[in-house]
């Protein structure tokens, strides 16, 4: 497949798990939250994947464990200062040549404005490869709802139908799919048979688009 197999006016992307390589670092922090906290719910880190940190405390850190939300979010917070951030694979690539194309892009992201300052300060050159970045602070309702995606195409100027959202998670693809968007789906975080019937196209990595 390549950027011709693709046909839109605009490109949105996922964060983590599609332009850089986080999720395998965040199911072993979370699996540790998991077993310190509410050890008899250790699908908490499956359930929360590609949602907001906001929602995760909302469903799993309220009721009688609301008291720990202030621990979560400190460790979260120290946990992301730190944590590698290594590209996905022909991301930057792949980026760079739809840049070259005068493609409008936005990168559509669950994380917060915390941990995108954490992005920032070791990718410089993250914030002008693209025209619009929006994070958990600009949208109400965490994927799977597709606020987030409808509010990037209106950002950008292009109806969801005029886009295409690159996504690896099973929320993130369903608001993908309620937006209206083409939908490509990575294989980097959820096998290729789960997540291949919530898209249009998969792919691996970006170098299938080079």
């Amino acid at each position: 497949m390549s950027i011709q197999d693709l046909p839109f006016k605009a490109a949105l992307f996922d964060l983590d798990g599609v332009l850089i390589d986080t999720e395998a670092q965040y199911d072993g922090f979370w699996d540790g939250i998991a077993r310190e906290f509410i050890p008899d719910h250790p699908e908490m880190t499956q359930a929360i994947k590609g949602t907001t940190l906001i929602y995760t405390l909302d469903v799993w850190f309220s009721g009688e464990r609301e008291y720990l939300q202030p621990e979560i979010t400190r460790r979260v917070d120290e946990f992301e200062a730190q944590m590698p951030l290594i590209p996905v694979k022909g991301a930057r690539e792949y980026v760079q040549k739809l840049r070259g194309l005068g493609i409008p892009m936005a990168v559509v992201t669950s994380s917060n404005r915390v941990k995108m300052s954490n992005v920032y300060r070791r990718y410089p050159q993250f914030i002008p490869s693209f025209d619009a970045i929006l994070t958990s602070e600009d949208f109400k309702a965490s994927k799977p709802d597709p606020d987030c995606y409808l509010k990037a195409a209106a950002r950008l100027g292009f109806k969801p139908e005029e886009c295409v959202v690159f996504e690896d998670s099973i929320k993130g693809l369903q608001a993908a799919r309620a937006a209206g968007t083409t939908v490509v789906a990575l294989a980097t975080t959820v096998p290729a048979d789960v997540i291949r019937p919530l898209s249009d196209h998969l792919i691996y990595d970006f170098t299938e688009l080079l």
